[in-house]
């Protein structure tokens, strides 16, 4: 569940078949400048996206260059990525000082077409509010506006606004596929989830919940900055210490599909309507 911070020697911390979240991947690749990295992930579509720094992406033949405009952390700018078909060779090269690249995934089997996506085409939705302790702001890298062109994965980023403050309230969970009725309406999907929390100033920290049954006590993890977590079920809100600022690089990969139903916790399920701009927020991962 929780993966404390470490060095990972650019090896995938969330590897193919994790026990745990088996529809993701994660890999955490930190280079000097001129340094280079390869690799591919069969069985699974992975995007690439420099949390710090500037990399040179090329894809057995796409080329994305000059991808990464951040410099001191993931505040100081917006995202970019590059969308790596399942099983391709993907090369970076550092062509900052030094750079620190996410690499992501979800479970398929399917090849697509390599694209990148631009600051200027990220999917920016903010919702929420000081008042209900819930203001948040996501960053879209491969949203819903990609639904053509991938295959199962969702990447975001998520940052509180303010410092401290509730995020993934009210409490939801997507860890079953299943209709209301045979014939009827989804009312979630599978998919399973993984973090990497980041805190400003980084000596930071907050909570990470889960419960896994509504009505049933659950449990909590104490998140620090580089803290990975790993969602297979359960409800899941978590929350950062008054005073500090929080982001999680957010990786969703769908077992069925790559829309994302979630189920609201029936006991907090109400407090939809009382959250500014939350219907949008749920829409944005349909």
């Amino acid at each position: 569940m929780h993966i404390p911070p470490f060095d990972n020697q650019n090896k995938p911390i969330v590897d193919v078949d994790d026990p745990l979240v088996p529809l993701n991947y994660f890999n955490i690749v930190k280079l000097k400048k001129g340094q280079a990295f390869e690799y591919a992930v069969p069985g699974y579509e992975t995007c690439i996206v420099p949390a710090t720094g500037t990399i040179d992406v090329n894809i057995e033949g796409f080329k994305s260059a000059g991808l990464g405009e951040r410099v001191e952390d993931v505040w100081d700018g917006e995202p970019e990525g590059v969308y790596v078909p399942t099983a391709a060779k993907a090369e970076m090269v550092c062509t900052s000082d030094e750079a620190e690249i996410f690499v992501c995934g979800a479970r398929y089997d399917k090849v697509l077409d390599a694209f990148d996506v631009r600051k200027d085409e990220l999917d920016l939705v903010q919702y929420g509010s000081d008042d209900t302790k819930t203001h948040r702001k996501i960053k879209h890298i491969l949203g819903t506006k990609y639904h053509d062109k991938v295959g199962r994965l969702l990447v975001s980023e998520l940052f509180t606004v303010g410092e401290g403050g509730w995020s993934g309230f009210p409490s939801h969970k997507h860890d079953t596929d299943r209709r209301d009725g045979p014939e009827g309406d989804i009312i979630e999907t599978r998919h399973d989830e993984t973090y990497n929390f980041r805190f400003k100033p980084n000596h930071g920290s907050g909570v990470q919940m889960l419960q896994r049954e509504d009505g049933k006590p659950g449990d909590a993890y104490h998140i620090v900055d580089g803290s990975t977590i790993c969602l297979d079920k359960g409800y899941h809100p978590c929350a950062v210490l008054p005073g500090y600022q929080m982001y999680y690089f957010t990786i969703l990969g769908g077992l069925s599909q790559r829309s994302l139903v979630q189920f609201f916790q029936p006991t907090h399920a109400y407090q939809i309507e009382t959250i500014p701009g939350i219907k949008d927020m749920i829409a944005k991962f349909k």
